[in-house]
């Protein structure tokens, strides 16, 4: 491949696709007239004709392609006037070589073609991570904890479920963006969250630009307001989560002095117009900015953010967000490690699903702050049984081993 369509694939395919998926409103029709588009580009070039812009060429080319796929469904065809309409202007045009104008929004675009309401939210962020951020669907499985070929599967069968469907998207129709708009950040968010549990820099980064032009699209949206100050708040941490040896580093333990300044400061001027809206990702990044604003782990106001956490809960009842309440009030001085304790205890479906393992290893630290060494040991055993992370064992298995006399 020459190096200029090599790069134009490393550096542009997913806003390449996400322009073409934007224009047809079909994923499957983008993606199979993006990879058509770059082998010809690529059989130019062998013959010594490169196209001097590649990510514009392609994407022109791949649309061409779209329109003329298109053309050959008389029924999709007759509910697509407007690509109708272009396939006659533009049946004899020449191929423009004019550089294509990305404004960074074509990839936010495709999660919104995504979040389509007959596809689950697994095959949702699965679609996002392999078309929106690159991700190999090796890699997505991976990341999603299921065999390659299942999620190849689950990929393909998402794509068709979208084709098939008559429901079509388009970023001028504002009430089809406002109804999609949540569960598109929802998916920017578990963007992250896969990022951050991997860790992963180039879905983290993919993640927080994603919520960059959700929040700059829709500006008054106090919940992409919301979500953009949790992802900053989180990344200002980010260099200080892994030892030198790729080890685990507690909140308690990190060094706060190297966390990212501005990140911290434009993520708590976002937080605070959130907040107003007493949405989701508000209430976590008033979380978040209470942890990035204490100055030590003691100086934590843990009773705030028990608060916090009880109003979330109560709008988002998840399972991660009544972890995370029991998590504070097990540190809260007004509740402390044996009442919360109790409390996790009582939600038993914590011990059953997907945040099992975490569920185990809370209960191992609620009981080593309890000085319960013997409780906190078998439930830390019980999390590294459970605990897929080769990682998150060893940072588990150094806290049990520190228990022993």
């Amino acid at each position: 491949m020459a190096s200029g369509i090599e790069q134009a694939f490393r550096a542009d395919a997913p806003r390449i696709l996400g322009a073409v998926a934007r224009y047809t409103g079909d994923l499957l029709t983008a993606e199979d007239a993006v990879q058509e588009a770059f082998a010809r580009a690529v059989e130019l070039a062998a013959r010594g004709h490169a196209p001097d812009n590649p990510s514009a060429w392609i994407t022109t080319v791949a649309r061409r392609i779209a329109v003329d796929t298109i053309r050959k469904e008389r029924t999709t065809m007759r509910s697509l006037p407007a690509i109708a309409a272009e396939l006659r202007r533009t049946a004899d045009t020449p191929m423009p070589e004019t550089e294509f104008a990305f404004t960074g929004d074509e990839r936010l675009e495709l999660i919104l073609l995504l979040c389509h309401p007959e596809v689950s939210e697994e095959a949702r962020v699965a679609l996002a991570l392999r078309f929106v951020c690159g991700v190999p669907t090796r890699e997505v499985a991976a990341a999603l904890l299921v065999q390659e070929a299942t999620m190849a599967a689950r990929l393909t069968r998402a794509k068709k479920r979208i084709h098939d469907s008559s429901i079509r998207f388009a970023i001028d129709d504002e009430a089809d963006v406002e109804a999609r708009f949540p569960d598109a950040l929802t998916t920017i968010y578990l963007l992250y969250t896969v990022g951050h549990a991997a860790p992963d820099d180039r879905v983290r980064a993919d993640a927080v630009v994603l919520a960059q032009d959700a929040h700059r699209i829709r500006p008054d949206d106090r919940e992409a307001a919301g979500l953009l100050a949790l992802l900053l708040l989180t990344e200002a941490r980010q260099t200080t989560r892994l030892s030198p040896d790729g080890d685990f580093v507690t909140l308690a333990e990190a060094d706060r002095g190297n966390w990212n300044a501005g990140m911290i400061t434009e993520g708590e001027q976002l937080a605070t117009t959130a907040l107003g809206g007493r949405g989701r990702f508000a209430l976590q990044a008033g979380i978040a900015g209470l942890h990035a604003i204490a100055p030590s782990w003691d100086a934590t106001d843990w009773p705030a953010i028990a608060r916090l956490y009880d109003r979330l809960v109560e709008l988002w009842p998840s399972p991660s967000a009544r972890l995370g309440r029991v998590v504070a009030r097990g540190y809260s001085p007004d509740v402390g490690p044996e009442a919360a304790r109790d409390e996790l205890d009582a939600d038993r479906e914590l011990f059953t699903g997907t945040l099992a393992p975490q569920a185990f290893a809370v209960r191992g630290d609620l009981a080593r702050l309890a000085g319960d060494a013997r409780t906190a040991a078998t439930a830390y055993g019980r999390a590294i049984e459970l605990e897929p992370n080769e990682r998150v064992r060893r940072f588990l298995a150094v806290r049990r081993d520190a228990l022993a006399p």
